[in-house]
């Protein structure tokens, strides 16, 4: 009996040392080159590149390295990871939703993968989408967010295009505006952050990114809000921000308890919050506007506010300044401490994309396909370049590797085309 037992007790030893071998070989962090934009709003999650060598000025045929056909429709914004650049589509006809992903050098379509099929809300927002959550990535593994039958699903995949999992992580059936679903998910650690909010069952989950088994799951308001959560180090600590349900709060991403709750803002917002030091920003949106700039110790004390709006776009802060183009088009600068008005320029809106920062100077592209290039200057309004490319713009573009990637739409006698566009000099192709 003493020869039986003693293999089978080493062989379950191996099999423990085995497993917590691959438990420690699971990356706790996400591993992303330098030069990528793994998620919506960029590395640091709030639209600041690293980069600066981007171009500032472009045209369809000028300054142009590649650009590829997009089939179907979506708002997701451009994820560049390693060789890939990728985005969420989907079929209205087919009614498919898929991740698609391109060669980041050529622009060549690699692969594309159907993650459902049917389930279609019977409304959505004509400025919406059925593929409009950015795809968040760790270095080795996909994620995507999305929206069908009355649920939200979460897909991961691999750098190939196979899935890995998907996970079903909670109703999504809004009652009085169905208006679709835009939350993009956040990388934290071994973990995927996600965000369902609706005026039926709102809530907030944690994934594991191995597998798609729930962490922590964390209750909210039912009220209906489009804005995508962010991650940051603000007032000393690691929060997750989110603004809407006529509210600002904060939570803890390891357990996903609350840190602190302000009433501010109102009931939908859609732009993703931004911060400096100890103070967090927020903009929206439905039913009222409201600019908002919170102390994000836990205080719960208003700085200052405004009554301008951003509603589906976000801010970006620089240098100690907050730079926003309200919905009709107004560029502001704001003053982040006290919120002193700075200068103000007015272009052309509407706008839905939001901004990018590149070695010191603005990305913000409006509706029709404008991108006005601006410097980020607290004493005046600098334009650097204002760039036309379609005539149809509610992605945000990407800024890595000395190349803007951009999601357009060509409207023309009825047809709509979506493109990828690869901006700027084709000698930058292997900066990854």
């Amino acid at each position: 009996m003493r020869s039986i037992v003693l293999p089978v007790l080493q062989i379950l030893s191996i099999s423990l040392v085995v497993s917590s071998m691959a438990v420690a070989a699971e990356p706790a962090d996400a591993k992303v080159g330098p030069n990528d934009w793994p998620w919506w709003r960029g590395p640091t999650r709030d639209g600041v590149a690293r980069d600066s060598g981007a171009p500032v000025k472009w045209s369809a045929t000028d300054n142009v390295a590649w650009k590829a056909a997009v089939p179907g429709r979506g708002h997701s914004s451009p994820t560049v990871v390693g060789p890939l650049v990728v985005m969420q589509t989907a079929d209205e006809t087919a009614k498919t939703q898929s991740v698609i992903a391109f060669d980041r050098k050529t622009g060549r379509k690699l692969w594309q993968t159907t993650i459902n099929t049917g389930g279609f809300p019977d409304r959505i927002h004509r400025k919406n989408t059925h593929a409009s959550p950015t795809v968040a990535a760790d270095g080795s593994r996909l994620f995507a967010a999305s929206y069908h039958h009355q649920g939200i699903h979460v897909t991961g995949l691999n750098m190939s295009g196979k899935i890995l999992w998907q996970k079903h992580v909670g109703p999504f059936r809004p009652d009085q505006y169905k208006n679709g679903y835009a939350a993009s998910p956040i990388v934290h650690g071994r973990n995927l952050i996600v965000l369902a909010e609706c005026d039926d069952s709102s809530y907030m989950v944690s994934l594991d990114r191995a597998t798609g088994k729930q962490v922590w799951r964390t209750p909210r308001p039912a009220r209906i809000s489009y804005s995508s959560p962010t991650l940051g180090m603000v007032a000393g600590r690691q929060q997750i921000l989110i603004s809407g349900c006529d509210r600002v709060a904060a939570f803890n991403p390891e357990t996903g308890k609350g840190l602190w709750e302000v009433s501010a803002t109102t009931m939908a917002t859609s732009g993703t919050m931004v911060w400096h030091k100890d103070l967090v920003f927020a903009s929206g949106g439905f039913p009222k506007a409201e600019t908002v700039c919170i102390k994000a110790d836990g205080s719960g004390k208003v700085v200052w506010k405004n009554t301008q709006k951003c509603y589906e776009q976000s801010m970006i802060v620089h240098g100690g300044y907050v730079y926003a183009m309200t919905d009709p088009g107004i560029v502001f600068c704001w003053r982040a401490t006290d919120g002193k008005v700075m200068w103000r320029e007015r272009l052309r809106g509407p706008i839905s994309s939001s901004p990018v920062i590149a070695g010191g100077n603005i990305y913000m592209s409006n509706e029709l396909g404008t991108t006005f290039v601006f410097k980020a200057s607290p004493t005046k309004y600098i334009e650097l370049g204002r760039n036309s490319l379609g005539n149809e713009v509610f992605s945000t573009p990407s800024i890595c590797g000395g190349r803007v990637y951009a999601r357009v739409a060509h409207l023309s006698a009825g047809q709509r085309r979506e493109m990828l566009y690869c901006i700027g000099d084709k000698a930058t192709a292997s900066r990854r």
